[in-house]
């Protein structure tokens, strides 16, 4: 699998075809989230896949265990590469997630949003550092049969030196020179990548740029 995944961050079907076109050829997968899900619904989905690139739905599914295993059922038919849940959902709620979601799809738990620091974590109640909170979380992925968890670039080392078999996402990554925009942890690829991450999350440094193949090809020089 190639290791950038391109996040597709908008509502447009078209515009989001157009990007999966355009980075077809070096991108290891698109990443669809809700602002695409919301305005465009599974048949969205299937269209961008049709394009032939692996699809990382990222939903970030939480809520009673029922409700998201109910959910994951539903969203089979897709057959994404990857999908996320809230690890802070608990280990019942990840269990079925995993349990319900298609058998060859990685499900895996987000961790500590990369545009969250510790002053956020304590503003709800969440004691200590990031990189605690993403320990505890990752080992109850673990513990729960996850795939793997979502982590900024700063906790992945780690997180993969307590879970070598782990699957590792990580979002928040800027090459050097590109603006952090509403991130506040953030690596550069090639950091990431060393200290043990599977997939790199790359949005707006591909998909703002003039062209968008030619940026990802650059990025992935770095690797």
């Amino acid at each position: 699998m190639k290791s950038i995944f391109v996040a597709i961050d908008t509502p447009d079907l078209e515009r989001a075809a157009s990007l999966a076109r355009a980075v077809r050829s070096s991108a290891g997968g698109v990443k669809l989230g809700l602002e695409f899900f919301c305005a465009n619904g599974p048949a969205g989905v299937q269209e961008i896949a049709s394009i032939g690139l692996p699809i990382f739905l990222d939903l970030k599914l939480h809520d009673i265990p029922n409700t998201v295993a109910k959910a994951a059922q539903a969203l089979r038919p897709l057959e994404p590469a990857v999908l996320t849940v809230h690890a802070a959902g608990g280990r019942a709620m990840l269990e079925e997630a995993k349990a319900a979601a298609p058998e060859k799809t990685k499900v895996v738990g987000v961790t500590v949003l990369t545009s969250l620091d510790g002053g956020d974590l304590k503003s709800i109640g969440v004691s200590g550092q990031p990189a605690e909170q993403v320990e505890r979380l990752a080992e109850l992925a673990r513990l729960s049969g996850l795939d793997g968890v979502v982590c900024s670039g700063a906790e992945v080392k780690a997180a993969k030196a307590a879970w070598p078999n782990g699957f590792f996402v990580v979002p928040g990554v800027r090459p050097m020179g590109s603006g952090v925009a509403d991130q506040k942890r953030v690596v550069t690829p090639r950091e990431a990548l060393d200290s043990g991450a599977s997939i790199l999350v790359i949005g707006r440094p591909i998909t703002a740029a003039e062209d968008p193949e030619e940026a990802l090809r650059t990025i992935a020089a770095t690797l």
